[in-house]
């Protein structure tokens, strides 16, 4: 299986949906993804996930499958912070934050990583372990069953190309845990852009997988 992440457009997030900008983002998505192939297609419930979701399945005449789990508003409220001005702003966007992220302390507390006193919050675990677990069921869904450690059996192996439209708050999780990196190295090290395209491979070894990037936000088609 082939999974294809992509997050959404340039937004307008207030009402929720694209710019004119995002709008021919999302149509290069569709002629990018339309060489690649897809054959299921899911998007986060949020609307600028949808609206760039709609010219793929518009190409390729596929139906969207929403996911709420993927929608960018339960990180939002679990996985943020308030700076000293009372703003509220994601911890990778926070200098104090990724400051700490950079840390040999957080780098020994691993995937406990919320648990460093300077930023623990019960809503960062819970978060965490939300997002693991509905990952989980749906990867169980396409036939990968997680095992730990970023190990998943296959339990219905598959040649399907799968795309998930969504976000870069919530992907950031997501992606971390898919991949068994440590949420503070993979926000910190890596970016997720407007209408990016990230390539990861499920291959089948003796009835075993670790999932593989094959690329990392890539945006040529947007060139």
């Amino acid at each position: 299986m082939l999974f294809i992440y992509i997050r959404h457009g340039e937004p307008i997030y207030e009402p929720d949906d694209l710019t004119e900008l995002g709008r021919l983002q999302a149509e290069a998505v569709a002629k990018r993804l339309a060489e690649i192939g897809v054959d299921k297609i899911y998007s986060s419930t949020s609307n600028r996930a949808i609206q760039t979701a709609v010219p793929t399945a518009k190409l390729l005449g596929k139906e969207i499958t929403l996911l709420d789990f993927a929608n960018e508003s339960h990180p939002w409220e679990n996985l943020t912070i308030k700076t000293p001005f009372g703003k509220k702003t994601w911890l990778y966007q926070a200098q104090e934050t990724i400051d700490l992220f950079y840390t040999k302390e957080i780098a020994d507390l691993g995937f406990d990583w919320y648990l460093h006193p300077k930023i623990y919050k019960a809503s960062f675990p819970e978060e965490m372990k939300r997002i693991q677990t509905e990952s989980n069921a749906f990867f169980a869904s396409l036939g990968y069953q997680a095992l730990g450690n970023g190990k998943y059996r296959v339990i219905r192996d598959n040649d399907d190309h799968v795309a998930l439209f969504a976000h870069q708050g919530f992907g950031f999780a997501f992606l971390s845990l898919l991949l068994n990196i440590p949420y503070p190295y993979f926000c910190t090290r890596f970016e997720i852009g407007h209408a990016e395209i990230t390539l990861i491979e499920f291959k089948n070894v003796a009835g075993f997988c670790y999932p593989k990037v094959r690329s990392l936000s890539d945006g040529s088609h947007l060139r």
